[in-house]
């Protein structure tokens, strides 16, 4: 006994001292470093704030955030997605956390007579490429998960992503990164989304392969295709998948070199104008013979007026079968804070303004509106719902619903809840068969509260909702109908032209 108390005795002493040793070198190393003036001025000390600001990002959601005041995601936010994932009681006591008074807050306008839990109906499937594509898309679902790599997701996620979308009998889109094993693992219908740098159907040179188009095509499960001009968190810039996370599975998917950077071209280099636009949507639509459509994020607009004055001279079959509005407020993809933070319109105000170019130009019935950015919730979602939008995909609710806590280490590998890293250690605290329950589940919930909403302000389904049964609260502090502030719009008729 005494040997053993001298023995750890003496291994303190010896750590102690190793770790006093460390002391004084890392203070002789501070006090004659010249480029950080803290940590000369106060050795050893001055690396505590490295410290406390990387732990900063965890400890403010946990101890000193309001439920709302949190950014890109509060914690009302968070939590209504983990409760709708883990299949427990989404209500809540005591009246509401929101400040309803800021400007642009939205307040849908409930009815005297609700409709009925016995004549409510879910929102039915909506047919995509009617009348253009050989092979058009019944899509049963009005929510669906939007673009994440694989590559930017973890093995593990995309799984779960994958059987859990399979589910809930929605669909997955793949991001810019190719369809891997993983995509297809679940069942689940797939839409295939071409980046600026064609990853998965490109040739050795970069460019569109027909060849490999057809080889995805022939997926039975790969059910449209995106062409991706510009996504919310980077508009103008390419995708960057750094070089820690490209490994010979990734690189041979989307037919690159191994570990090195994967980074796109801020633009597809073939398409620069709406002729080039429209002529490889005609392209792709043809050698796949499935419905084809875009994503952008809106900041010019002027090019959409002329966009959809081209396709009415060709004729609407030229059309694209649908477009993708992404919010400019940032997305699940690294960026460079400039453009998360100041380039493209968000949501709130482009989807209202491309629902009204196209009915405009008389296509609400061959294009089909999908609705991305920041739609988490509920409310969120029949807003979207409200302003014209035929489908609603989220990205990062989905992160929530796979156990995401908002770490923001999404571009590090360093994802401690395995969702965005490569890192075996990490990944494999994410069971993906537990998350694929989880996933459908937030789905399954998402669906039925975006239908309470329907039912409160008086319609049958979601998408019988109009703008005038939401308001927005103004700069005066009075509430106005979206329909006067976004009046809609319809096509000339023919008497008037």
């Amino acid at each position: 006994m005494i040997d053993t108390l001298g023995w750890l005795s003496t291994i303190f002493i010896f750590v102690v001292g190793l770790i006093l040793a460390g002391v004084v070198i890392l203070f002789f190393i501070d006090r004659f470093q010249t480029a950080d003036a803290v940590r000369r001025n106060y050795p050893v000390i001055g690396q505590l704030r490295y410290v406390f600001s990387e732990l900063g990002e965890f400890f403010r959601q946990y101890f000193f955030a309001m439920d709302r005041e949190e950014m890109p995601f509060n914690r009302a936010q968070r939590d209504w997605v983990y409760d709708a994932a883990g299949a427990k009681s989404t209500n809540v006591a005591f009246g509401s956390t929101r400040n309803l008074d800021p400007v642009g807050t939205p307040i849908f306008v409930n009815c005297p007579w609700p409709t009925l839990e016995q004549d409510a109906v879910e929102a039915g499937s909506l047919v995509i490429g009617e009348g253009a594509a050989r092979i058009p898309y019944d899509a049963p679902s009005v929510f669906n998960i939007s673009g994440m790599s694989y590559g930017a997701l973890s093995t593990p996620a995309v799984r779960a992503l994958s059987n859990g979308a399979a589910k809930a009998g929605c669909w997955m889109n793949t991001g810019e990164g190719g369809l891997s094993p993983y995509h297809l693992e679940g069942g689940c219908d797939v839409v295939f989304q071409i980046g600026t740098a064609k990853y998965g159907v490109r040739d050795k040179q970069g460019n569109l392969s027909d060849e490999k188009l057809r080889e995805v095509a022939a997926h039975d499960q790969v059910r449209m295709f995106e062409l991706k001009l510009s996504q919310g968190a980077k508009p103008g810039k390419g995708g960057i998948l750094p070089a820690a996370k490209v490994n010979e599975e990734i690189a041979a998917i989307r037919g690159i070199e191994p570990h090195t950077a994967s980074i796109s071209p801020n633009r597809h280099p073939d398409i620069g104008n709406i002729d080039e636009l429209l002529d490889m949507i005609a392209h792709i639509r043809e050698v796949t013979g499935k419905p084809v459509g875009f994503k952008t994020v809106v900041g010019a607009y002027g090019w959409l007026d002329q966009l959809f004055e081209a396709i009415n001279a060709r004729g609407i079959a030229s059309a694209p079968d649908f477009i993708t509005v992404d919010s400019g407020d940032g997305g699940t993809g690294a960026a460079p804070l400039p453009l998360i933070d100041n380039v493209g319109l968000t949501l709130r105000e482009s989807l209202p303004m491309m629902v009204d170019l196209r009915d405009k130009h008389g296509l609400k019935d061959r294009i089909r509106i999908i609705a991305s950015g920041k739609l988490v919730t509920p409310s969120e979602v029949a807003w979207a719902m409200c302003a014209g939008a035929d489908f609603v995909i989220s990205a990062r609710g989905f992160m929530f619903a796979l156990g995401c806590i908002q770490a923001m280490k999404c571009n590090k590998n360093t994802c401690p809840t395995g969702i965005t890293t490569h890192d075996p250690s990490l990944q494999r605290g994410l069971d993906p068969t537990d998350k694929a329950v989880r996933v459908a589940n937030f789905v399954e919930q998402m669906r039925k509260e975006v239908g309470v909403i329907a039912h409160s302000v008086g319609v049958h389904e979601p998408r019988q909702m109009r703008r005038y049964h939401v308001r927005i609260v103004c700069a005066d502090g009075r509430s106005r109908p979206l329909d006067e502030l976004y009046p809609p719009m319809s096509a000339p008729s023919q008497a008037a032209a």
